[in-house]
C-alpha cells in the first residue's frame, strides 16, 4: 500500500537516473489566451515554471521555483477564463481537470453559482531517478506512506514508484484525481506497465480502492492521497489481505 497524504516524449526512461522530462508544456501553454502565453514563452523559463494563476478580476501571475511575476497589467476577464476552461477535460468532485496524455492539472476556483471564477494552472513533470531513496523499502514488500508538504514530490515520487514496481509485479493505481498517471482513459508512459483506475467522485475512492484488490488481484496498490476515515480503513483491509 503505497500512498501520499496530501512535447517532450519520454526516451530512454530505464537507466537513465536523475533525468527530468517536461511532459508536452506546450500542451498546457496552447490552451492559455494568447496574450499570456506569449509573455510565458518570451520570458523562457519554462524548466523553472510551477503554476500560472488565472482570478477574475485581477492580473494573471506565474509562479516560478525561484520568484513569481505578474504576466499582465491587464486584469483577468471571464473570457480569459472560459477560454481556458473550453480547452482543457471537464472538472470533476475535487474541481480538478487535466489534458488528455499530460500530466499537467488545473484547478478551479468556483463561486456559489457553480461558475468558474479562478484557475491554477500547474505544469505536469515526471521526473526519472527519484525513487532511489525508498527503493529498499520498496523491494522489500513493506508497506509505505510519504508525508510532506504540497510540492515537494510525493506524487511524482509514487509516480516513479509505479513504474519500478510494475517492471516485475502486478501494479494498480487509484488515481482520484489523475494526479498520477494523467488525465484522459489511456494513462501516461511515465508509469510503465502500471494499470490505472480513475474514481468518479472523490468520496468513492476508498469503495475503487476495494473494488481494485477484489477485481484485479494486484500485488501492490498505490494511491495518491488518504484523507478519509473510510480511505484508511480501506487501506488497512488491504494489507490484511497481503497487497503492498
Amino acid at each position: 500500500m503505497l500512498a501520499e497524504l496530501g512535447r517532450k516524449k519520454i526516451e530512454s526512461i530505464h537507466n537513465t537516473p536523475q533525468v527530468k522530462v517536461t511532459d508536452d508544456l506546450d500542451a498546457l501553454l496552447q490552451v492559455l489566451p494568447p496574450h499570456t502565453r506569449e509573455v510565458i514563452e518570451a520570458v523562457n523559463q519554462s524548466d523553472k515554471l510551477i503554476e500560472i494563476i488565472m482570478d477574475l478580476g485581477r492580473c494573471p501571475e506565474a509562479r516560478f521555483t525561484d520568484h513569481e511575476m505578474i504576466l499582465s497589467e491587464r486584469e483577468c476577464t471571464q473570457e480569459d477564463i472560459d477560454y481556458v476552461v473550453q480547452r482543457i477535460g471537464k472538472f470533476m468532485g475535487d474541481n480538478r481537470a487535466g489534458i488528455e496524455r499530460t500530466l499537467h492539472r488545473i484547478s478551479a476556483i468556483i463561486n456559489r453559482q457553480g461558475k468558474v471564477i479562478g484557475l491554477t494552472c500547474r505544469v505536469g513533470r515526471a521526473v526519472f531517478g527519484t525513487v532511489d531513496i525508498v527503493r529498499d523499502i520498496l523491494e522489500s514488500g513493506k508497506s509505505l506512506l510519504l508525508l510532506g508538504r504540497p510540492g515537494v514530490g510525493k506524487t511524482t515520487l509514487l509516480r516513479e514508484a509505479a513504474r519500478i514496481l510494475a517492471e516485475n509485479k502486478r501494479v494498480i493505481i487509484v488515481d482520484t484525481s489523475n494526479e498520477i498517471a494523467g488525465d484522459g482513459d489511456i494513462p501516461h508512459p511515465a508509469i510503465g506497465r502500471a494499470r490505472r483506475m480513475q474514481v468518479a467522485k472523490p468520496s468513492l475512492q476508498h469503495e475503487v480502492m476495494i473494488e481494485a484488490v477484489e477485481n484485479h488481484m494486484p500485488e501492490v496498490i498505490i494511491i495518491d492521497e488518504i484523507g478519509r476515515q473510510l480511505e484508511a480503513e480501506a487501506a488497512r483491509t488491504i494489507a490484511e489481505r497481503g497487497v503492498q
